[in-house]
């Protein structure tokens, strides 16, 4: 079975991670998803695959011939972000695309098009896997699963030889609590890589530091007809939070090495608002003094308002695994070594996100990562190239069997 043939299989199944529930697996359908990744695994002859009570999948297939290598192993993840809905997603194939608009979905006039999103033009030709523009599509991770997957099932069925290899499926990821629960003894590699890149030849070592906050803003309700100088209206302050942060400092301004923070979610009315947020940086030094700003900002308005107006939770999530993997840079030259050979340029850049990797790497495990080869995370017009999927499935081959390609 192909890895598209897999990856829409796997994409029907809503796996969204849930950031309020503090549970592991924080939904119930990683959970499913969990055993039936391990009933696949077995199919494939990988007899020691198995989930545990957290929803952690791992398995092994133990080194067939004369080897020295280190046991390697190949990670990525089950859940989907939150940030956009992954239930009912409706995959098609859009077979060698011409270059122009994509209809997504007729009745709703969604339109993907290249003038938005430039990068479909390196597609021509090619068969693109889209959403109907109502859903994410779950390439972020699940096609890197699905490479995985098929990389087994070639490993078996081509009798290739290969040194130790192991193999882990997290739940949680896209809420920062992936690696929490993430046995490293037992997953039983010396090294890894992570499978949850985009564009295919993407190959990353440097990511974000990353943290969450929370601001709570307590407020005080009246009669608007009787509110002069008594209503303390939590939307106003959460409001004044927001425009007292850097307007320039979001997603939609930064690229490269620049941080940001990101107001991601707002709820609530006069008497409590929530605001979530998410910082990035890719300095340690600078992504300090972006949490400490917000402390500032609450102390401010505490002092405005009333003590206890404002008050702020960090957590941090994860750090820039760049000072694990250097010492460690083999791993970055085998695979660009095998993106090569499988006719994939690879593309060293920072991530402006973060992986599971980059919390293994801290753990003891260093693991960069590897491209899935799609698009537009995270969001309704995602999408994957059926030819970038193939390849990267090869260059994992590459990686794993190196022997069987002297």
């Amino acid at each position: 079975m192909k890895a598209s043939e897999r990856f829409l299989q796997y994409v029907l199944l809503d796996t969204t991670s849930c950031e309020e529930n503090p549970h592991c697996p924080s939904t119930p359908n990683q959970l499913t998803f969990a055993n039936r990744l391990v009933e696949e695994l077995h199919t494939l002859g990988v007899e020691d695959a198995r989930v545990d009570e957290n929803g952690y999948v791992y398995g092994s297939l133990p080194a067939n011939c004369e080897t020295d290598a280190p046991a390697l192993g190949f990670i990525s993840h089950m859940d989907t972000s939150p940030d956009a809905s992954g239930a009912g997603v409706k995959p098609h194939i859009v077979k060698n695309y011409d270059g122009g608009d994509i209809v997504l979905n007729e009745k709703e006039h969604i339109v993907m098009s290249p003038a938005r999103y430039p990068t479909l033009r390196d597609y021509v030709g090619q068969d693109l896997i889209v959403t109907d523009g109502t859903t994410l599509l779950g390439a972020d991770d699940k096609a890197g699963i699905a490479e995985i997957m098929t990389l087994v099932e070639e490993i078996q069925r081509d009798k290739l030889p290969h040194g130790k290899l192991c193999f882990g499926f997290t739940p949680d990821e896209e809420i920062g609590r992936g690696a929490d629960l993430f046995d490293v003894p037992g997953f039983g590699a010396q090294y890894a890589y992570t499978v949850d890149g985009g564009k295919l030849g993407e190959l990353e070592y440097e990511n974000f530091n990353a943290a969450s906050a929370t601001v709570t803003v307590h407020g005080l309700n009246i009669h608007p007809g009787d509110a002069k100088n008594k209503m303390k209206n939590a939307l106003l302050i959460g409001i004044q939070f927001q425009n007292m942060l850097p307007a320039a400092e979001i997603p939609a301004c930064t690229e490269g090495y620049e941080g940001f923070q990101h107001l991601n979610r707002m709820s609530g009315d006069e008497e409590k608002t929530v605001l979530h947020y998410i910082i990035r940086d890719h300095d340690r030094q600078k992504f300090e003094a972006k949490k400490e700003r917000f402390l500032r900002i609450a102390t401010f308005l505490n002092a405005e308002y009333g003590e206890g107006t404002v008050e702020v939770e960090l957590t941090d999530s994860y750090y820039n695994m760049k000072e694990k993997i250097e010492p460690y840079y083999f791993l970055i030259e085998n695979a660009k070594q095998a993106m090569r050979k499988a006719g994939v340029e690879p593309h060293i850049q920072p991530i402006r996100g973060g992986t599971d990797g980059a919390r293994l790497s801290y753990m003891g495990l260093p693991c960069p990562n590897l491209s899935t080869g799609g698009h537009n995370a995270h969001g309704r017009f995602e999408y994957i190239p059926v030819q970038s999927m193939d390849a990267m499935v090869h260059v994992l081959r590459l990686l794993a069997c190196p022997q069987a390609e002297e």
